[in-house]
């Protein structure tokens, strides 16, 4: 059972307050732009959720507002048909020029400092023990979730799985909804499909954030197999390795280690406490305090070097003891951005990546009307779930699409029920041309779509 949230006026913000619209990324939750505010002057974030889970998301953050958790301004809405029933709604937030623990980590190629190692870990602590002290489970803790500002300070973010329980702290049955979350991030317990996520979720999930921290990798880097996670965490026991931090002479890191331990126990009833965990990671922290200005500015500056990308003393090679043989390298992705353009809402015409349609076009393989017809058939139940911006690509098939199915389509409350009219009312009853034409407008707007699945 949920509690029922605070009543609060949400403030709404609408495309006549918003201008030099930019795609930053997408992911199963949806997509995230950012964009200026004409009146408030800075820029924002806006995430545009698949389901009506983000709007949900966003009346929790609204209500934790803390030092440590995004801020949420309001709602992002536009009417999608020419009636205006439909709604696109979307998240307008703080806007991280910095990324997230995830992207630092790869920039780096490698973990950040110490000292900014253990600040992180404080600063999660102290957003996650607010959280829980709101009874709000946050479900989906990961170094991705974790965003940084332009000090390298941490804010709590993705609260698309997040749940607010009617539960004490010390009560046993503690519920908060469905189960979610990166598995290799979740509790073991969390594999049996009856699980309901309470706040020793988290704590697990804190422990595993706390040794991908420290070491810059990913969990069980091996193994990308749902399956094969559950046999090795919940089946086997299998924790990440913590040999080689345990040889490492860093002060407080064995009992940072110690911690991250006991936090990913089996058990969920001996695991730590977030209130108990603040106090350890702030004495662990005090240990690195004087550090951490000098951190903060070495990691900036590597940062905003033309060369930010490549490894440097800034991350893994400067914390190794003598002893230690060199850590691999991770591999970076890289992106060109553009030069300037007119920027618009995401269903008025702008790209979803940050290419240029020349760009890729100029290198892809010339698919031929059938292979691109194949493409559009074979990946269908993907496609489905995973494109958003179906209204917009409809008004790019609009020679094909006729007026009534369009607003039948913008009149669907998810994107998923949208792609799946799509398919039914246009795509199979018209065949090649449009799947084609389809196969096009999902370049232009989903490139990571078309690339991901092997055609670009």
């Amino acid at each position: 059972m949920e509690m029922a949230l605070p009543s609060r006026k949400t403030r709404l913000v609408g495309d006549e307050s918003l201008e030099n619209w930019e795609p930053v990324g997408s992911g199963g939750f949806g997509d995230v732009y950012t964009a200026r505010h004409k009146d408030w002057g800075f820029d924002v974030a806006i995430k545009i959720p698949r389901t009506d889970v983000g709007y949900k998301e966003a009346t929790l953050m609204e209500m934790v507002s803390f030092e440590f958790v995004l801020r949420v301004y309001g709602i992002y809405q536009r009417s999608l048909s020419t009636s205006g029933g439909s709604m696109q709604r979307g998240i307008v937030m703080e806007f991280m020029r910095r990324g997230s623990v995830e992207s630092l980590m790869n920039d780096l190629s490698g973990p950040p400092p110490w000292s900014l190692a253990f600040r992180l870990a404080h600063q999660v602590a102290a957003g996650m023990n607010f959280l829980h002290a709101e009874r709000i489970v946050h479900q989906d803790l990961k170094p991705s979730n974790v965003l940084l500002t332009e000090n390298l300070d941490a804010r709590l973010a993705d609260f698309g799985l997040s749940r607010v329980s009617t539960s004490a702290l010390t009560s046993s049955s503690e519920q908060t909804g469905e189960t979610g979350g990166t598995y290799k991030y979740m509790p073991p317990e969390a594999f049996d499909a009856s699980y309901r996520p309470v706040r020793d979720f988290d704590i697990y999930s804190y422990g595993i954030l706390l040794w991908s921290i420290v070491t810059g990798e990913e969990p069980y880097p091996a193994v990308a197999d749902y399956s094969l996670v559950k046999m090795l965490v919940a089946d086997k026991g299998q924790r990440p390795p913590c040999e080689d931090l345990e040889k490492m002479g860093v002060e407080g890191l064995k009992e940072l280690v110690g911690l991250m331990k006991r936090c990913w126990v089996k058990d969920p009833n001996k695991r730590p406490k977030f209130n108990k965990v603040l106090k350890e990671t702030e004495e662990l922290f005090s240990k690195h305090r004087t550090a951490i200005r000098d951190a903060v500015d070495q990691v900036l500056k590597r940062l905003d070097s033309p060369n930010g990308n490549q490894h440097s003393e800034t991350s893994a090679s400067n914390r190794r003891p003598p002893h230690q043989a060199p850590e691999r390298s991770m591999s970076i992705d890289e992106v060109d951005m553009p030069s300037p353009i007119t920027r618009h809402p995401p269903t008025q015409g702008m790209r979803r990546e940050v290419f240029h349609q020349d760009a890729y076009c100029s290198s892809a393989k010339h698919m031929t009307d059938e292979e691109k017809e194949k493409f559009v058939d074979d990946n269908r139940a993907d496609l489905i779930q995973e494109v958003t911006l179906v209204v917009k690509i409809a008004e790019d098939l609009k020679d094909m699409v006729n007026p009534e199915t369009y607003d039948k389509i913008a009149a669907k409350e998810t994107s998923q029920d949208q792609m799946r009219l799509l398919y039914r009312s246009v795509l199979d009853s018209v065949g090649k041309k449009v799947k084609a034409a389809f196969y096009d407008a999902l370049k232009r707007n989903h490139y990571h779509l078309v690339k991901k699945h092997g055609k670009i």
